[in-house]
């Protein structure tokens, strides 16, 4: 019986901005190049898997009642004849969405859920093939997000919009050019202003130039440069502004080049772009897989090791997946516990669901269906993986970030940060579990004042710490050889943390007067999981550079126990509370109220009172406290009544908005009333501190409850390494991230989809840490 459901379900072909869906499901990362294919929904586009296991076409049907969809299935094409032209060479740094389309045939079956799955006629007719062609010719809605977050948008900067060049002169023949101050050829930038010619900045590996174009920028003042090799007959080039210390366009730039002689129309691409090159840097960078006796690493399959694609400079973004994943708070959060998901989630689009994500993800990482062997295709025949591709949740993570959805290469330490902000807000919100919480510690913060000798304790809550690794020069026996340090003992960087710090000029409460004031950190509680960060990159002469220094850590257990402070002690005093100083006041008004006979005290005290609002608010609060015993006493300006008193600025809206993510009004007035009432700052304090109901008299607190502590202040405190994150390479904009994880007694490495065994992981080069407390 043939489907009636072609000719009364309507149909509408995908435009340019429409998600499609078509390469995987949005629930797994079951693919078009399986033998099922996946099916594609004919009304939504939706992704859906085919396997008896999951079923996830069948479930969007049973949730959407959209019936019909067209299986995709994806094979590779037989090798290209050797007379056939070879593809055109590209001549850009450019993503295309038809590019890997020609090493593919479509296999393409369109069926009804409504009739049980039968097949139905793709008649021309009822526009069923037309429909489906769109689909296929469609770039897929992961392909859109990769192209628009390769789209770095450049601009002109004030520089080169008003630019003042020399009087005109013809250079030197290109092909004879070379750096004004050494022989350079390469790497040859043009400054615009007066024609000087010099060579790039000098790379911390040794490579590019001898920074010949830096120093004439901090010479002349001379601002905007071209990069010769890169002018295109269309006007373009890579161009650079030192003032602004940015990659810029310059809109005139044809008008620019023709005062040194040089033709846009007689000019061709002969060098790569910065783009270019920091791609192919970034290629380069590759955490070995053989061992040091030319060994290949043993590779690693199943569940559990599954490896993850990178996407184009993600690989800070799945190293912190693979460590953070190996934590069983976040296997059960966003395994077993969202397993029934799907059948409930209310968002249309899945890729738009956090849950449907987090939880796909983790079927990924951990069910061994992806990480299946198959040949490799080098001489070794070396068995490798295809691993995940976590497009959608990179999407999702990074969107209206500034940087996280972008193609470029970020700081992993960032990225780990941003990623617990964001999953700590999302299960607030959803009063759910949150296993970021074994990360949460308090620090324990200790002031002394050295001509009284009282001391001010405070505590603060974080959930990851950073420590320097002292720089102890070896050798470095010319200016172009790499620096060689000492290797340095864990706990010697741990007692860095912890040790006293010199504040001069410290302006005590107690003394009135500026002193030397000593102040020190300590752990007030400890984590389940401590991560840390070993700060690697430094500014050495304004320039960012990575220090290789070996970090030693012990054999066994890692002991914090002498890491934990212990509070104010019995001989001890307090520092009375900051002054600060007197806020400022609204003249006219401050006149006003004088004038009606109030005296000066009395005046301030009402307009602080009452937010600074005017004369007529004031007086009523005057009327309202003329009773008061310190009404004409002066102004008592602390820390803490500044910030009481900034409660009455809050907007209802404020409190209103931070309400509708679930916060009670008292939590929600405390946290503008420590944040100066700025709405943002409140959020992340309100998240900071989880647990504080705010005060019992604003309303909405709960009278009696306890206040849960952050981490567990109970020692022993012992640790051990369960997962470390590297860095290969010279700065965070560029190089390479893999992860080292601990399992089942072996180390292994994920260094992106490739799997495989650590027999000496390099733990002293490590940038990102996480100690896992040893669970009783």
């Amino acid at each position: 019986m043939a489907c009636i459901h072609i000719d009364t379900t309507r149909f509408s072909p995908p435009s340019a901005y429409t998600n499609v869906h078509k390469e995987e499901c949005t629930q797994c990362f079951d693919s078009q190049d399986l033998a099922e294919g996946i099916d594609v929904c004919l009304t939504c586009f939706n992704g859906g898997c085919v396997s008896a296991e999951r079923q996830h076409a069948k479930l969007h049907y049973n949730k959407s009642n959209h019936p019909l969809t067209v299986n995709i299935r994806r094979v590779i094409k037989p090798k290209r004849d050797e007379g056939t032209p070879p593809p055109q060479k590209m001549s850009k740094l450019a993503i295309n969405p038809e590019n890997t389309e020609p090493s593919y045939d479509y296999i393409t079956k369109v069926r009804c859920y409504e009739c049980n799955g039968v097949e139905a006629a793709q008649d021309i007719n009822n526009g069923m093939s037309s429909i489906v062609d769109a689909i296929l010719s469609a770039t897929s809605s992961g392909r859109q997000s990769d192209v628009k977050a390769w789209e770095e948008e450049v601009t002109a900067c004030e520089h080169t919009l008003c630019l003042t060049q020399d009087a005109p002169r013809k250079l030197e023949q290109q092909s004879l050019a070379h750096c004004a101050q050494c022989e350079l050829n390469e790497n040859l930038w043009l400054c615009l202003t007066c024609g000087n010619l010099a060579c790039g900045r000098k790379h911390y590996d040794g490579s590019g130039g001898n920074n010949h174009a830096v120093q004439h920028f901090t010479d002349s003042g001379h601002a905007v440069a071209c990069k010769l090799g890169t002018i295109t007959p269309e006007g373009t080039a890579d161009i650079y502004c030192y003032s602004c210390d940015d990659a810029k366009v310059d809109n005139d730039l044809s008008t620019h080049l023709a005062n040194w002689g040089i033709n846009v129309l007689h000019q061709s691409k002969t060098e790569k772009s910065m783009t270019e090159l920091q791609l192919e840097q970034n290629m380069k960078f590759d955490f070995s897989m053989t061992t040091e006796d030319g060994k290949n690493l043993e590779p690693m399959f199943g569940p559990e090791y599954t490896g993850i694609k990178n996407l184009g400079n993600s690989c800070y973004m799945a190293s912190i997946l693979q460590a953070v994943y190996d934590i069983p708070e976040f296997q059960t959060r966003y395994g077993r516990q969202l397993a029934d998901h799907a059948q409930v989630c209310s968002v249309e689009d899945p890729a738009n669901c956090w849950y449907c994500q987090l939880h796909k993800i983790t079927d990924g990482l951990l069910s061994g269906r992806y990480s299946q062997p198959h040949p490799s295709s080098d001489q070794n025949d070396v068995p490798t993986q295809e691993g995940i591709s976590p497009g959608m949740l990179k999407t999702l993570v990074g969107k209206g970030h500034q940087e996280f959805s972008t193609m470029r290469q970020q700081d992993a330490y960032e990225f780990f940060q941003f990623f617990c902000k964001t999953i700590a807000q999302k299960e607030h919100s959803a009063k759910a579990q949150d296993p970021t919480k074994i990360f949460d510690f308090t620090v324990e913060h200790r002031l002394q004042c050295q001509k009284c000798n009282k001391v001010r304790y405070q505590t603060d809550e974080t959930s990851s710490l950073s420590i320097n690794i002292p720089a102890k020069e070896i050798s470095k026996t010319s200016e172009d050889e790499k620096t060689v340090y000492e290797p340095v003992d864990f706990y010697e960087c741990m007692d860095l943390f912890v040790q006293d710090e010199i504040v001069d000029g410290y302006r005590c409460p107690n003394c009135k007067e500026n002193t030397v004031a000593k102040k020190s950190a300590k752990f007030n509680t400890f984590p389940q999981v401590l991560a840390i960060q070993a700060r690697r990159f430094a500014f050495v002469d304004w320039v960012p550079q990575k220090l290789d220094i070996q970090i030693i850590f012990p054999d066994g257990d890692i002991t914090l126990d002498k890491y934990l402070g212990h509070g104010k002690q019995e001989d001890e005093e307090l520092l009375p509370e900051d002054e600060v100083p007197e806020p400022s006041f609204d003249n006219a008004a401050l006149e006003q109220l004088m004038a009606m006979g109030f005296g000066v005290n009395r005046c301030k005290r009402a307009l602080y009172n009452t937010g600074n609002n005017g004369a007529e608010v004031a007086m009523n609060w005057l009327f309202e406290h003329m009773e008061d015993p310190d009404i004409d006493a002066p102004l008592e300006t602390t820390a803490s009544s500044v910030a009481a008193a900034s409660t009455n600025d809050a907007s209802p809206e404020q409190i209103s908005t931070l309400c509708e993510m679930g916060f009670t009004p008292a939590q929600a007035k405390k946290a503008l009333r420590e944040t100066n009432n700025e709405t943002e700052r409140a959020l992340d304090w309100l998240f900071s501190h989880p647990d504080d109901q705010g005060d019992d008299d604003q309303g909405g607190g709960i009278s009696g409850s306890e206040t849960v502590v952050a981490g567990d202040g109970t020692p022993p405190f012992h640790y051990r390494m369960k997962s470390f994150v590297s860095h290969k390479g010279t700065s965070i904009h560029c190089g390479h991230y893999v992860a080292h994880v601990y399992k089942d007694g072996k180390w292994i490495l994920f260094n992106d989809n490739k799997v495989a065994v650590s027999p000496s992981p390099p733990i002293g080069e490590g940038y990102l840490y996480f100690l896992d407390r040893i669970r009783n």
